[in-house]
């Protein structure tokens, strides 16, 4: 019963750790080039993500303002 308990305290404080420093984590994974391909290749399979971001990427109107 304590082992339980223990472990899911263990286990909210990871998880509680990991989403304050999300966005550290995520930098410092992704200075790593076989990572950081692997993630854009992968965001660029989901459709709405790639219909949203690819317009903003090549619209020429964006930069002459």
């Amino acid at each position: 019963m304590m082992r339980s308990i223990l472990s899911v305290i263990a286990m909210v404080s990871a998880v509680s750790l990991l989403y304050k420093w999300r966005y550290r984590l995520l930098n410092t994974l992704l200075t790593v080039g076989i990572i950081r391909r692997v993630a854009v290749s992968a965001s660029m399979n989901i459709p709405s993500f790639r219909e949203k971001l690819l317009p903003e990427l090549f619209n020429s109107n964006s930069h002459n303002n």
